[in-house]
């Protein structure tokens, strides 16, 4: 009787015996089972997402209307880092560089005024252009950059009143906006001009060496290198590359997470132009 009982229990204990070496091996980093089951895989995880993130791509979100009609408020973007180069952790310097902004292109970058603030631009002068504004055009180096009625109203069309009244003005309408198509070195891109706000003037500047000028599409209701100056290069955090989630409201609690009932489904996948 007690042989019998030993030998049914006995399974039981090696088991137990079993499962308290797995805990063990699990916690011990010498062993492969830390690294493929215990906590030494939920580290490596961890490890390689900051990697992909300091290196490759980071996500943001449009938080204002000073780039509409390109993006629109809550549009998540994912911004490619590697593009321009590999910076130094927690730095400013890089380590190394693969190539220079062009005019055009979207970028995300630290605010010269506070380095804890992202902001969201396009590039519109490059060191040593010649930049200036006047009755809604755009002036690079004493040329007038074309501006066109747009082949397709497909930004604008996405615009709602309410994406006006973000800034608090209440009495703003999408009516009180027009429309163009502007042709930055052959790309085209879309940009919003205020009525009655179109004799808005920049006078003649040249951008320094090392620094860049930017430009919101949304040019009565941005931000820019017209009010705070130009961009140190250094303060560059990558290229705007795509849209992966759009919602028209976020959640009342949780203000950056996308209510699932306003989610824009056509933008995702959007390419940032």
């Amino acid at each position: 009787m007690n042989t019998d009982n030993k030998s049914k229990n006995g399974p039981s204990d090696s088991r137990d015996k079993m499962d308290k070496m797995d805990k063990w091996k699990s916690l011990d980093f010498k062993t492969k089972l830390f690294w493929t089951e215990g906590w030494g895989s939920m580290a490596l995880a961890v490890v390689v997402a900051l990697f992909i993130r300091w290196i490759f791509f980071e996500a943001y979100v449009i938080p204002s209307g000073s780039m509409l009609p390109s993006l629109l408020i809550h549009d998540h973007i994912f911004v490619n880092k590697f593009v321009y180069g590999i910076r130094a952790p927690f730095s400013e310097e890089w380590m190394a560089k693969f190539s220079e902004p062009k005019r055009g292109e979207v970028i995300v970058f630290k605010y010269p005024r506070d380095m804890s603030t992202f902001f969201i631009k396009r590039v519109v002068g490059l060191p040593g252009d010649k930049i200036s504004y006047e009755n809604g055009t755009l002036y690079i180096n004493d040329k007038p950059q074309e501006k066109k009625v747009p082949v397709s109203n497909e930004d604008f069309d996405w615009l709602r009143d309410e994406d006006f009244r973000s800034d608090g003005d209440i009495y703003d309408t999408k009516d009180n906006y027009v429309h163009f198509t502007e042709v930055l070195e052959g790309k085209e891109h879309s940009v919003l001009i205020r009525r009655g706000d179109i004799y808005d003037t920049f006078e003649s500047v040249t951008v320094p060496p090392d620094h860049l000028f930017v430009m919101g599409d949304n040019r009565n209701r941005s931000a820019d290198s017209r009010i705070w100056g130009f961009l140190p290069e250094k303060n560059i955090l990558g290229r705007a590359s795509m849209v992966w989630l759009s919602c028209e409201e976020t959640t009342p609690n949780v203000p950056f997470l996308c209510n699932p009932l306003t989610i824009r489904w056509k933008r995702f996948f959007h390419i940032v132009n």
